[in-house]
């Protein structure tokens, strides 16, 4: 973030008019470039410049270096709301047509194209000519696709004029009507669409040292290749999202959440889902978001910490690109009434909805499932307050998700 934004001032000083982050093999990098642009703008209280961002894929499967699909390349970058995404480089016009299509199906923003003249020859040049290159162009264009196009490597003035010369009567890419009431976008190296259609998602939180004995005393002695086997296990039993926590009085959280991180990131099968990432501590919570190139979950914030607190962590969810876990607890304490739940949750979404525009698709509320089936009389309610509060906050509040943690239901019947 520091070398991106030492670079943004550069450019900015030097007088130009966008800021374009191009080329970009790996997602978590570029995550870091966009950080370090709101970065310098925040505190140079400058206006902010236009941002575009412009993947590039390495082969036929259509995927970045660091194999991300090119569609949860754009769901990990959506909160950038950029001038522009597209792609850059890579295989030449004729090869990429199908990748960039499909990144302009799914962003309801403009849309850019600049290939190569083909793929680089044995000795290193580009065999296409003006002629073949703007032929190639102009398949995307007579099918709408585009709003802004260009050269890269082994392009020359010869080639945008033949380009521009082609295009020039074609009509340009239409904007898609945005949704009414958006879904939640989630990505690691895939994309997940949470609509409607999806059903219930199962989060494995087994990685979690509260959730697994075992994963709990891999961590504690260290043993990082066998505690990433519990991840894969989950993987295998096709948890759609995978949640770590690594909150304990014995380890360093925070050191222990970027380690396992930056492994997680490096075994395909695992970094394919989406992740969560699970504490009550800020600081190990953007540790994990800083070593994620997909779009994360952050478990948990609350009006717990104050309504300021609240903001501060809502809007740096935002900057990582991250949906949210609110729970069901404000300064008075946790939600227990269906009453209760239903106050919180909706303050919680007007403080985020009206003071920072936070997208309502990217909230998850928590209503606290709470204990049952205790026996205790005054626990008798809480199952179908959370179902009924649910129902509620779903009607007054669009757009929104729910998780249920039915865990706590194994503390009832210890000892039987």
């Amino acid at each position: 973030v520091e070398s991106y934004k030492e670079q943004v001032s550069g450019l900015v000083d030097g007088g130009v008019d966008c800021l374009m982050i191009e080329t970009v093999f790996d997602t978590q990098n570029c995550k870091a470039a966009i950080f370090a642009v709101d970065e310098y703008f925040l505190e140079t209280k400058k206006e902010r410049l236009p941002v575009m961002l412009s993947a590039t894929i390495v082969d036929n499967s259509g995927r970045t270096l660091s194999g991300q699909t090119v569609e949860a390349f754009y769901v990990s970058v959506k909160h950038a709301n950029a001038f522009t995404v597209g792609i850059n480089c890579a295989l030449g016009a004729e090869q990429m047509k199908g990748f960039y299509k499909k990144l302009a199906d799914l962003t309801s923003g403009w849309c850019h194209v600049y290939p190569n003249a083909g793929l680089p020859n044995a000795m290193g040049g580009y065999d296409e000519d003006p002629e073949i290159f703007s032929n190639n162009i102009l398949d995307y264009a007579k099918d709408g696709l585009l709003n802004f196009v260009g050269g890269c490597c082994g392009t020359f003035p010869s080639h945008i004029a033949a380009v521009a010369n082609k295009v020039k009567n074609c009509p340009v890419r239409q904007l898609p009507e945005k949704p009414k009431y958006p879904s939640m976008q989630l990505s690691g190296l895939e994309p997940c669409f949470i609509t409607k259609e999806a059903g219930f998602q199962w989060v494995g939180e087994r990685c979690n040292l509260m959730g697994s004995a075992k994963f709990k005393k891999l961590v504690d002695t260290y043993k990082w290749d066998e505690a990433m086997e519990v991840c894969l296990a989950q993987v295998e039993k096709k948890a759609d999202i995978l949640d770590f926590n690594f909150d304990s009085d014995l380890i360093d959280g925070q050191s222990a959440m970027g380690k396992f991180m930056r492994l997680c990131v490096t075994e395909p099968n695992v970094a394919k889902l989406p992740f969560m990432i699970d504490s009550s501590k800020w600081a190990v919570v953007e540790e994990g978001l800083k070593c994620v190139q997909g779009k994360c979950i952050v478990n948990s914030i609350s009006l717990k910490v104050g309504e300021e607190e609240y903001l501060r962590q809502a809007k740096l969810c935002m900057r990582y690109g991250a949906a949210v876990v609110i729970m069901a607890f404000d300064e008075q304490g946790q939600a227990a009434t269906f009453e209760e739940k239903i106050r919180i949750c909706q303050r919680s979404y007007r403080t985020l909805r009206e003071k920072i525009d936070f997208p309502p698709e990217d909230i998850i509320f928590d209503c606290n499932v709470l204990t049952i089936a205790t026996g205790l009389p005054e626990h008798n309610s809480y199952a179908l307050d959370f179902i009924n509060a649910v129902a509620e906050i779903k009607r007054t509040c669009p757009c929104v998700s729910f998780s249920g943690g039915l865990s706590n239901l194994s503390f009832s019947f210890r000892g039987l």
